[in-house]
C-alpha cells in the first residue's frame, strides 16, 4: 500500500510504503475498539479490508493522475497514524481474515464498505460502527451485522492468491503427522528466518512435520507473540511467509 499522508490535493504530503497487513491493523487500531466483541471486530474489519482493495482494484486515485493507493483523510478515505501501536486483539483478527472481503451478486471488485461511527455522525446504508458494537454485545455474528447495513445479499470471498508471498496457504493446517512439499516450504523459511533469529533451531529440509518442525514452529509463534499450539495454521503461515520475505530482502542487501 502506499498511502498519501493527507487529503488528495495536498501535494506537500509524505506517502508511506506499508504492507498490506500493517496498514489493515493500523486503520483497524485507529478507528475501533479493540475491547468490543470479536465478531464486531471482525465486521469492522472485513469493511476496512474491502474499502481498501476496492480503492486497489479501481486504481481510483491512479486514474485521477496520482502516484498513491490511498490516503490517510477520513473525509474520502480511512485513519491511518503513522507508527501508531497495535492492538494484539485487532492483530490477531487481521492475522485471520485478512484474504477475505465483501462483495455482492454482479460485481467484481469488493464491495466499497463505507462506515461511520454512527454516533457523532449518521450514515444511511453505510455500516455505524456503533451500531455494529451494539449488535455483538447481543451476539450476532460478523456477515449478520454486515447485512445489516450493506443489505442481505452481501456475502463474504476470499482472494485465490496474496500476492507478494513465496506460497499461498494450502488450504490444510500443517501438523505433527503432516508431509510434503508445504511442510518442505516452512521447513525452510523458518531455517531462513533462523538466521537472524537463533533461537529458532535449524531442520532438516525432508517435508515431514515431526518433533523438530513442531519445536521450530512453537519457538517461532512465541517470539512473534502468536499463541503457541506448533501448529501451522492461516495466521501462522503467513506470518511466518512474511517474516522470512523481510528477513530474505534484508540478507539480499
Amino acid at each position: 500500500m502506499i498511502v498519501h499522508g493527507g487529503h488528495p490535493t495536498n501535494t506537500s504530503a509524505p506517502t508511506y510504503w506499508v504492507p498490506f497487513k500493517d496498514y489493515i491493523k493500523n486503520v483497524a487500531s485507529s478507528e475501533i475498539y479493540a475491547n468490543w466483541p470479536e465478531e464486531t471486530l471482525k465486521a469492522n474489519i472485513l469493511a476496512i479490508i474491502s474499502f481498501t482493495l476496492n480503492r486497489v482494484f479501481t486504481e481510483w486515485y491512479r486514474n485521477k493522475g496520482h502516484d498513491f493507493t490511498i490516503t490517510n483523510s477520513t473525509a474520502v478515505d480511512q485513519a491511518y497514524n503513522h507508527g501508531r501501536n497495535i492492538f494484539t486483539e485487532i492483530s490477531m483478527v487481521v492475522d485471520e481474515i485478512f484474504t477475505t472481503y465483501i462483495t455482492r451478486p454482479g460485481i467484481r471488485q469488493p464491495l466499497f464498505a463505507q462506515y461511520c461511527d454512527g454516533r457523532r455522525v449518521t450514515c444511511p446504508n453505510w455500516l455505524s460502527q456503533w451500531g455494529s458494537k451494539h449488535m455483538g454485545d447481543q451476539g450476532y455474528d460478523a456477515v449478520s451485522i454486515l447485512r445489516r447495513y450493506y443489505g442481505s445479499d452481501i456475502y463474504l470471498a476470499s482472494a485465490p492468491k496474496v500476492e507478494g508471498i513465496p506460497s499461498s496457504f494450502p488450504g490444510t493446517s500443517l501438523q505433527t503427522g503432516s508431509s510434503g512439499p508445504d511442510v518442505r516450504t516452512i521447513q525452510e523459511q523458518l531455517n531462513t528466518i533462523s538466521n537472524n533469529f537463533p533461537a529458532i533451531p535449524k531442520l532438516r529440509v525432508d517435508g515431514i512435520f515431526g518433533e523438530e518442525t513442531r519445536n521450530a514452529v512453537m519457538t517461532f509463534q512465541r517470539i512473534f507473540d502468536i499463541p503457541q499450539s506448533g501448529i501451522v495454521d492461516f495466521p501462522t503461515w503467513y506470518r511466518i511467509s512474511g517474516i522470512y520475505v523481510a528477513v530474505a530482502r534484508l540478507a539480499a542487501l
